[in-house]
């Protein structure tokens, strides 16, 4: 049980910290521009596609009680137990974004894809959600995999 939490913890912290560290060299004012993709600064106040801006203030909130209802169920269906490495990059991204949301008024977005169509503009965390969504519909759908993988 012990190497599992600390599977967790490892994920977790290093999904963290990468991810603020890339948006600290945005914040510090690094862009970069290809005729495809632009790295740019942008600070979002919603969620995905700006989605539920207007709520305010009261999205953080409201975020903080979806993470921590998360984590409980994580908790009680022993989740986090059989899949530790992924549920630690789920909720270090998570909570990365949220960190955001509280220290910086909103998200630090940076991604933006511009080619044939605009995209909405992303950041590592949204894709490391993204992969350990993926990750747990496989596990759902085709089985299970060792835990020391998982």
């Amino acid at each position: 049980m012990k190497l599992k939490v600390s599977y967790f913890l490892i994920f977790f912290f290093l999904i963290f910290l990468i991810d603020q560290s890339i948006k600290l060299l945005f914040l510090n004012g690094f862009e970069w521009h290809s005729r495809c993709v632009s790295l740019v600064l942008a600070i979002n106040k919603g969620v995905a596609f700006s989605m539920f801006a207007f709520l305010g203030e009261y999205l953080k909130y409201i975020q903080v009680l979806l993470i921590l209802g998360l984590f409980v169920f994580f908790v009680k269906d022993k989740i986090l137990q059989k899949h530790p490495a992924v549920s630690g990059v789920l909720f270090g991204a998570a909570v990365s974004n949220l960190f955001d949301r509280f220290a910086r008024g909103g998200v630090v977005d940076y991604v933006y894809w511009h080619c044939g169509f605009d995209f909405a503009i992303f950041n590592f965390a949204d894709v490391m959600i993204d992969f350990s969504i993926v990750m747990f519909a496989y596990f759902y759908f085709f089985g299970k995999i060792s835990s020391k993988v998982a």
